[in-house]
């Protein structure tokens, strides 16, 4: 899930829900970025042979939603998630850490401008 998916929380659900056993929800910075971060988790699971039963979201794509069966995958732009605020819903869930892997790139950061010399002619 490397498409500046931010946040990323996995709530175990088996011992407290009927209709799925996890929840992963994830962050991104702007709708377009959650409907990106939603592609690139649909397509992970279609290579993996997992089929996606539902995906919804809102017309202003501030939250995806991605049914895999047992696991639904929430992808929130931060103010929606906020006003939805799962991880509260769900308290009872445990919560399952997620190692980062190894090989991640940091953000990049913004070059540094300098001042070419000019060339002599």
């Amino acid at each position: 899930m490397d498409k500046e998916a931010e946040d990323l929380k996995i709530l175990d659900l088996r011992k407290i829900s009927n209709f799925c056993d996890f929840f992963v929800v994830v962050s991104a910075t702007s709708g377009r970025r959650a409907e990106t971060i939603a592609d690139h988790i649909k397509d992970g699971l279609y290579k993996e042979d997992i089929p996606v039963r539902a995906r919804e979201q809102d017309e202003s794509l501030r939250w995806v939603l991605l049914d895999a069966h047992d696991v639904v995958a929430h992808i929130f732009t931060g103010e929606a998630r906020q006003f939805y605020n799962l991880e509260s819903l769900w308290q009872d869930a445990k919560r399952i850490t997620f190692p980062k892997p190894k090989n991640v790139r940091k953000k990049i950061r913004k070059p540094i401008k300098r001042k070419l010399k000019k060339s002599p002619r």
